[in-house]
């Protein structure tokens, strides 16, 4: 009975991604002839037009894949496309995983209606986890489909944007079943450095080092807070003792963030919400995942001089060795910044 009632779950889960899919896909419309109808807005078609110009770069400079992706745009009237579930147990920072015919096992599952995540959150908390739902402004079907450029993806600033079409493509171009933190993290490399190169190649400034700045000093923290939390897990305490820790290290990062956001980033409340809301194991999953591996992306486009050529190549061999490997590699190029990976394997 538990298995029949696993199965029909899938069944009706496969269900629902299916009708979300075929329903986007059914509402694309041509960016091009957006772009020329005079009844488009005119700040869209600015938009669209500059979109239009980075998916371009995206293959010519990058190398990204050259397809009909990103050439069609679809409204749409929520501020997310999809809404995922993230898990994890009370006393553990590793996450639940989900496994797909395509895709293999990710840390998150994807509803196209928020209270279908909502009730499959409701359900894993039943079952004693930790969850989190995070909106997502896009998300790729990994070249099976002509993906759209999505309303959500367009906001007030157009770096957020085009940073997202290139991580969007990135994982058109590579993806390893079964290894989200390494799929997310080279994504998140390629659109930080395609967006650099972009602004460059367009005589622009590089994108707000103060903003980038606090980014990053805010992932590092949160990955500590993650790190601290699963030292905590590993001790022989009682879990009344863990929770205790579990809050006063929650705290420390909270105190932390209010004092940086006073000192140095008074004028940007991007994290206030993230910050302010409950902090749980799950909500710290997808920081590891989409972060855990960018400074080793980043050496290694270091060590080929930035030739994008041979940063492929390079990542495609070590996409193709055995995840233990793969680990290992960007855990001492991370720590050593001194190993090369070869063409070939």
């Amino acid at each position: 009975m538990v298995l029949l009632l696993a199965g029909c779950r899938t069944l009706g889960y496969y269900a629902h991604v299916s009708h979300g899919q075929l329903a986007l896909m059914a509402r694309r419309e041509p960016i091009e002839l957006l772009i020329a109808d005079p009844v488009t807005e005119p700040a869209l078609r600015a938009q669209l037009a500059e979109l239009r110009e980075a998916r371009v770069f995206a293959s010519e400079r990058l190398g990204l894949p050259r397809n009909r992706s990103y050439t069609r745009y679809v409204a749409l009237d929520a501020p997310y496309v999809t809404w995922n579930v993230f898990a994890a147990p009370e006393f553990s920072v590793e996450a639940l995983t989900h496994c797909f015919p395509v895709a293999g096992c990710v840390a998150y599952r994807g509803y196209f209606d928020p209270d279908k995540a909502k009730r499959e959150a409701e359900r894993l908390r039943a079952r004693g986890y930790q969850t989190w739902i995070g909106g997502a402004e896009a998300y790729s079907t990994l070249g099976w489909f002509a993906d759209p450029v999505l309303s959500t993806m367009i906001g007030t600033n157009s770096d957020d944007t085009i940073g997202l079409l290139f991580h969007e493509l990135a994982h058109q171009w590579l993806y390893v079943r079964d290894d989200t933190a390494f799929n997310e993290s080279l994504a998140t490399f390629v659109a930080r450095k395609g967006l650099a190169e972009w602004r460059q190649t367009r005589a622009e400034p590089p994108p707000d080092r103060e903003r980038d700045a606090h980014e990053r000093a805010f992932t590092e923290r949160a990955l500590e807070l993650r790190e601290t939390l699963a030292s905590i897990y590993r001790r022989p305490i009682t879990h009344e003792a863990m929770r205790t820790e579990r809050e006063a290290a929650i705290a420390t990062f909270r105190a932390w963030h209010a004092e940086a956001r006073r000192t140095r980033w008074p004028d940007d409340p991007r994290f206030d919400r993230w910050v302010s809301e409950p902090i749980n194991n799950a909500k710290l999953v997808p920081l590891g995942l989409y972060d855990g591996w960018v400074p080793a992306f980043e050496a290694l486009f270091r060590q080929v001089d930035g030739d994008w050529e041979a940063f492929r190549a390079g990542v495609e061999a070590l996409a193709r060795r055995p995840k233990a490997e793969r680990d290992k590699v960007l855990e001492e190029v991370t720590e050593e910044n001194s190993l090369t990976i070869p063409a070939c394997a």
